[in-house]
């Protein structure tokens, strides 16, 4: 694991830990949390530097680093033979991105994206349910910030959430922005085909932190809130709440991809980020447009 931020302690690492038969390495420069997470999880391989997990011989890394550091990290782990997971997005720019992803097909490594909401069970669900008209909200309390920033690191998750329910070919796309000073207050994309549309929301001063995505056709409607909580509409309402006991991590999906990008390294299947590289596209198209 290089790059032990929050995200990366509270979701990723109790996942880890927890997998038999692997031997884990942790890489950060911050010694301090270095330390304490290693003592924490009882793990003794620990280093300071994307050279440092090289030489150690690593099969396969998880790189939770900030953006800005992916390609810097992603690329020698590449050339050295490692297989990589890495953080959405891949690089903060296409042109970047594309590049990590022919480096992978050549060096013959798998490359993964954590887009997790694809593995989430209340959005698994989705993807079985009757589709023809798709509603995504993912919304910020008050944190506008610069089109770049907000749709790599944020709004990414609709589109490629839009992108994986979408129940057949995407023919058109329609963007809309608001951005003021610089910086996004909202963002709206449509996607539509043959028979469905799939419209995605993020409002970053709307007053309210949440996550919320409906489908519906076929006389029916399921609505999942904050990928857990999901609601059917079929002439009455019924409510399903997250099991008390099943943890965040797998509810958001998150275990379940890691447990994919391991079994891949383990039986020697490739897996290739062309589809996620789709989604960082629609991004770099709607970054053009807020700009």
């Amino acid at each position: 694991m290089i790059g032990l931020g929050d995200i990366a302690e509270k979701a990723y690492l109790p996942v880890l830990a927890a997998q038999p038969a692997l031997d884990l390495h942790l890489c950060t420069r911050n010694t301090a949390r270095l330390d304490r997470l290693g003592d924490t999880y009882r793990i003794a391989a620990r280093s300071s530097s994307v050279d440092e997990v090289i030489k150690d011989g690593v099969e396969a890394a998880f790189v939770h680093a900030a953006t800005d550091a992916h390609p810097e990290i992603v690329e020698p782990l590449l050339r050295a033979g490692v297989h990589v997971y890495v953080d959405k997005p891949i690089a903060y720019t296409l042109a970047e991105s594309e590049r990590l992803v022919r480096l992978a097909r050549t060096e013959k490594r798998s490359l993964m994206v954590g887009f997790n909401r694809r593995y989430a069970p209340g959005y698994v669900g989705l993807a079985a349910h009757p589709r023809h008209l798709l509603l995504m909200e993912k919304n910020r309390a008050n944190h506008p910030d610069i089109p770049r920033r907000v749709i790599f690191d944020d709004f990414i998750h609709v589109v490629d959430t839009l992108r994986f329910l979408a129940p057949g070919p995407v023919t058109d796309t329609t963007i809309r922005t608001r951005v003021r000073n610089g910086q996004v207050e909202h963002l709206v994309l449509e996607l539509s085909g043959d028979g469905f549309t799939a419209i995605g929301v993020m409002n970053r001063v709307g007053g309210a932190s949440e996550e919320s995505c409906e489908a519906m056709g076929d006389g029916a409607k399921r609505r999942v809130v904050n990928l857990g909580d999901v609601i059917d509409h079929k002439g009455g309402e019924t409510l399903v709440r997250r099991p008390d006991w099943v943890p965040v991590a797998r509810q958001r999906g998150i275990e379940q991809i890691c447990l994919e990008f391991l079994a891949a390294v383990r039986e020697g299947r490739m897996i290739d980020a062309g589809d996620a590289l789709a989604t960082h596209a629609l991004c770099e198209e709607i970054a053009g447009r807020a700009a």
